[in-house]
């Protein structure tokens, strides 16, 4: 009997032709459809009319950079979800870093593996098709923070965060264990998934935007608390399931 199986479908947005194709044929190889387009703006167009699975996306573009898609991206209710990866020829700690601050999911340098790039995707999709926060009722405390599991949205004084998927991930790991310090591991496995090539240095660079969130909207706020060589806590009055 045919089944109909739905492919993964991802964007990658390149303009070297060579790189282009040799990232297309190795995913298409895994199952994997990929639509290519050569300009920012032509990829903005495609995720209007099409919403990908991921985005691969590189940095240095005729008519801008993959950093600003991916900038607009978490800053869009709808597409903040969507993994991406960067693919950049840039391998300094400092374009890394920047890319993950933006809400990046992994970044690869060039040249690379076509198998490990493909290798890395797989671990993305994964992620996002499995959710790792299953406790489906929304938390809320007497700090005015409101966290929806479900909707995976979350709230301070009433003023919506808008969290990458990965901040969420951290709030509510936090949040589950109001108190308790959390290591960096535990924090990778719990929001990244034990298969992740993230490093401690992801776990703080997420954290930091996050506290960084928070504090816009009430200032002096310090809810999430740093333990030196120890890890993440986050400091509550009290914590309640609704």
């Amino acid at each position: 009997m045919a089944t109909n199986i739905k492919l993964p479908n991802i964007l990658l947005l390149e303009d070297d032709p060579t790189i282009a194709k040799t990232v297309v044929y190795a995913f298409e190889r895994a199952n994997i459809q990929v639509t290519h387009c050569l300009l920012v703006r032509d990829a903005m167009l495609q995720i209007e009319h099409h919403i990908p699975d991921l985005l691969i996306l590189d940095i240095g573009l005729p008519d801008g950079s993959g950093l600003d898609v991916c900038k607009k991206m978490r800053a869009d209710q709808r597409l903040w979800q969507i993994p991406i990866l960067i693919l950049s020829a840039h391998g300094e700690e400092i374009d890394r870093v920047l890319g993950l601050e933006l809400g990046a999911d992994d970044y690869v340098t060039k040249p690379f593996s076509p198998r490990e790039l493909v290798a890395r995707v797989n671990a993305l999709l994964r992620r996002s098709n499995v959710t790792t926060i299953s406790n489906e009722q929304a938390i809320e405390t007497k700090e005015d923070l409101l966290v929806d599991v479900v909707s995976q949205r979350a709230s301070l004084n009433g003023e919506a965060l808008t969290l990458t998927k990965r901040e969420f991930g951290l709030l509510v790991a936090l949040w589950r264990s109001p108190g308790k310090i959390h290591s960096r591991e535990s924090l990778l496995n719990n929001v990244w998934g034990a298969d992740s090539e993230s490093t401690d240095r992801t776990v703080d660079t997420h954290i930091k935007t996050l506290r960084a969130k928070l504090e816009q909207i009430k200032p002096n706020s310090s809810y999430i608390e740093t333990h030196r060589g120890m890890g993440y806590s986050i400091a509550l009055k009290s914590n309640t399931c609704v």
